[in-house]
């Protein structure tokens, strides 16, 4: 992130390929680093911007050069002239705002001369009267008529004063406010009058409510002195999903008699400035919090409804987007009750007063919801775009297509402007139709991926494939993948370490022999095992690893064949099974049996099961999210259910974290997404399994709808040999609770058109995530997750409980499947 102090220090270049449009290249800025350390840097050559954000203004010097700077990027970009028009116009605003059901606003009489096409069509609130003259003289009568109504209209409440003021882009922060009492009308008919003159094309003179500060008087005190009033000022940011969410509020406290703006009050928190003001009881200030978070979050819903109608021309260009957006309101009771009103947006000042209480000296002893950064949001929808941007054209070859859930992966790759070109053994797959170029090739024959990666190569070459990387996401096709990287010179881990990674017992018998540096040794995560290829194997395992164990097939996936075996009999009967039932791809499609049915005896583990996803690159943790599952159903270990954030305690969380980084590292993984299965014990984190591939099942949505951060971006980017840029310790935005539905166990619900539609609408409502996971109901001995159903809420136990009363309305929850048991890890 660089820091341009002056206009002069960018320069835009005509872009090759996009009439009108224009790259924006930095020769010069200020650059941060770790520590608080600053540096002014010439770049030659320039740099190329991936996203650029300035502050606007409408006057002479640098806020217009940085408005013709904004106009027509190529890189995404935060801000415009044209949208910094639209959000500071107050009629316009208050137009869009009086159509949101949470939000009030104060009621307004507005005189437009020539209005913009953006105010013509439509209704306004019976609080918002818009009047359209014909021209700037003459209007006495009208102008008279019109005022009389409105300060006699129930609209005004119990406001004694209404405010005259012109508005439009010219008048920002120029002007002053002219106060009058509401029984003064003519009073009001000529500061109107008088401000008519000044107008000019799509501006306005507004006759506005003077909203009543709520009366909360200071406590203790014999003398309560002049009413005091709060001014509050919320930062909203876009976030995954074009979704507006609330970042941070802060507010300044002064006399009720006076104006209070941005610039002349000390910025404080909601809680302190409600406890100035008299008000302290928990419940009414949460109460407050949550109805300031509607009414600013759906002024955000409204500007991005307005946006999305403007066409290219009207948004100052094609990669123009409102990010964040800065809402004041003021308090006043309506009716008994306390409510935020919203006088006008933003594009910076609210920003700024979270920046003034955030570097406020006292800010760490303030608590954490001062120290987080009200741009923390921001920042990441900067990365976000700002890696896309990177990404759009990007051609990436992908090997596998795999099942039903990873469609996501085509339909993203649309969204992001990938090109893709797919090697696939089914000519039939879907994915055929949806990719840049298909090649219809046998890649189940693990025993041949080396030789298979030649052929690939050559392939690649023939066809005159300009690839920029290469990656797969199923599990069946990493080692070929990694193997295909090296041939094509193209970022991957090396093959080796994929190998070590996809054999089981490999991994962990590799691990216990790391014993450091560093220190804690990485062998503290392994487990006892032992490889077994005949019933002589099995015979010597069951001396070496502690009974109970586990048998799994070595190159297996999905929890398929795993069992729990408490004694000798029962693991020669379970690998006899296995190698009757599981001999060939044929098989069980996609879980690994084109490298063999071998299987591994490993020591049982007591504790709590969790899933970490890494993004590793360069050797370096940039990101890690970690969730808890559910206990199994033994002796099987198919996955019942999860919950993500994690409740471990940050402690332990961390050491889940390091393990499963350190667990990569000793394996040779050092670039990729990475998804680690481990245990909680008593002894710290235990390792059950390397995936060296983005976490299968839900997890890519959960953790983009959680963090904001897209799994399948970070490893599309990897493999282009480019950084993502994930933030290192991303903030969850709530709690989700899920239940795995078996064909075994769900087959009338799964079967039943009626309820799977119930289900799909739940989903669209937001009341439950549904995610398929499976596309044939085929039930077996061998039976992996068909679907996956998840509630969100605002605590574990509280999405814990919406879950439950869903899974006993559908029947998911029964007595052979007791939900409650699944999910009594997360109370």
């Amino acid at each position: 992130m660089l820091l341009c102090l002056s206009p002069a220090w960018l320069m835009k270049v005509a872009a090759s390929g996009q009439e009108g449009e224009a790259s924006l290249q930095v020769s010069k800025a200020v650059s941060f680093y770790p520590g608080g350390l600053t540096f002014l840097d010439d770049f030659v050559p320039p740099r190329h911007a991936t996203y650029f954000l300035a502050g606007l203004g409408p006057g002479s010097g640098h806020g217009r050069q940085a408005a013709e700077l904004a106009r027509n990027l190529t890189c995404p970009t935060g801000a415009s002239a044209e949208l910094a028009r639209l959000l500071e116009d107050r009629l316009l605003m208050r137009w869009c705002l009086s159509q949101q059901r949470d939000v009030a606003v104060p009621a307004t009489l507005a005189f437009t001369y020539r209005p913009p096409g953006l105010l013509r069509g439509g209704e306004a609130s019976p609080g918002l009267r818009l009047v359209e003259l014909s021209g700037k003289e003459g209007q006495e009568t009208l102008v008279k008529e019109e005022v009389e109504a409105f300060v006699h209209s129930e609209a005004l409440g119990d406001a004694s004063q209404v405010a005259v003021r012109l508005s439009g882009w010219r008048w920002r922060g120029q002007q002053a406010l002219r106060l009058h009492l509401r029984l003064e009308p003519s009073a009001v008919v000529n500061t109107v009058l008088t401000l008519l003159e000044k107008l000019e094309e799509e501006e306005s003179v507004l006759v506005e409510a003077m909203c009543p500060p709520a009366r909360l008087p200071l406590p203790g005190s014999p003398a309560p002195g002049p009413e005091l009033a709060v001014r509050v000022c919320a930062v909203v940011c876009r976030i995954q999903g074009d979704r507006p969410l609330l970042s941070k509020v802060v507010c300044g406290v002064g006399r009720g008699d006076r104006l209070l703006r941005h610039h002349n009050t000390l910025p404080r928190t909601l809680g302190v400035a409600l406890a100035q003001c008299g008000l302290e009881e928990a419940a009414q200030v949460a109460l407050l919090e949550q109805r300031i978070k509607e009414a600013a979050e759906a002024a955000l819903t409204a500007v991005l409804a307005l946006e999305a109608g403007l066409s290219v021309e009207q948004r100052g260009g094609r990669q123009v987007h409102v990010d964040f957006l800065g809402v004041d309101l003021v308090l006043t009771v309506t009716g008994r009750t306390l409510t935020p009103a919203v006088l006008k947006l933003n594009s910076g000042l609210c920003l700024e007063a979270c920046g003034a209480l955030e570097g406020m000296w006292a800010a760490p002893r303030l608590g954490r919801s001062v120290e987080e950064a009200a741009a923390a949001p921001l920042v990441e929808t900067m990365l976000r775009r700002s890696g896309r941007h990177l990404m759009e054209g990007k051609q990436l070859l992908v090997i596998g297509a795999g099942g039903v859930s990873k469609k996501f992966v085509w339909e993203a790759a649309r969204d992001y402007g990938l090109k893709l070109h797919l090697v696939e053994s089914d000519p039939n797959h879907f994915a055929s139709q949806l990719v840049q170029t298909f090649i219809h090739f046998d890649v189940t024959e693990h025993r041949r991926d080396e030789e298979n990666a030649q052929l690939l190569a050559e392939l690649v070459r023939t066809r005159n494939l300009k690839l920029d990387g290469c990656f797969s996401f199923w599990d069946d096709c990493l080692v070929l993948t990694s193997l295909l990287c090296r041939e094509l010179g193209l970022p991957c881990s090396p093959p080796a370490a994929t190998c070590l990674a996809k054999q089981k017992s490999r991994t962990q018998r590799h691990l216990l022999r790391c014993q450091g540096p560093p220190w804690p040794a990485t062998s503290l995560h392994a487990v006892a095992c032992c490889p077994l290829e005949s019933e002589a194997d099995v015979e010597r395992a069951i001396h070496q690893v502690p009974l109970p164990g586990v048998m799994k097939l070595e190159f297996g996936s999905g929890a398929v064949g795993v069992q729990l075996v408490k004694d000798g009999p029962q693991c020669h009967e379970h690998f006899s099974r296995i190698l009757h039932d599981l001999q060939g791809e044929a098989d069980h499609p996609g879980i690994g049996l084109g490298w063999g049915n071998a299987m591994l005896l490993m020591e049982f583990i007591e504790g709590t099961e969790h899933d970490v996803d890494l993004v590793v690159f360069g050797g370096r943790l940039l990101a890690a999210f970690v969730s808890d599952n559910g206990p199994t159903r033994l002796p099987g270990f198919t996955e019942t259910a999860a919950c993500m954030p994690t409740g471990l305690a940050p402690e332990q969380e961390a050491q889940m974290v390091q393990a499963a980084f350190r667990c990569c590292l000793g394996c040779g993984l050092l670039d990729g997404v990475f998804n680690v299965e481990l245990k909680m014990t008593g002894a710290g984190p235990k390792l059950i399994e390397i995936n060296p591939r983005m976490g299968g099942f839900y997890l890519r949505d959960w953790i983009q709808e959680l963090y904001g951060v897209d799994l399948l971006l970070a490893s599309t980017m990897v493999a282009c040999g480019l950084q993502p840029a994930v933030p290192a310790h991303p903030r969850a935005r709530g709690y989700l609770v899920g239940i795995m539905c078996l064909v075994s166990q769900h087959i009338e619900l799964l079967s039943s058109p009626g309820s799977r539609e119930t289900m799909q609408a739940l989903h669209d409502k937001g009341l439950l995530r549904l995610n398929l996971l499976e596309e044939a109901l085929i039930p077996g001995q061998y039976e992996e997750p068909y679907c996956n159903v998840a509630c969100a809420g605002p605590s574990p136990a509280e999405a814990r409980l919406r879950l439950l009363g869903i899974c006993q309305g559908l029947g998911i929850d029964r007595p052979s499947y007791p939900v409650v048991h699944f999910l009594s890890h997360f109370k």
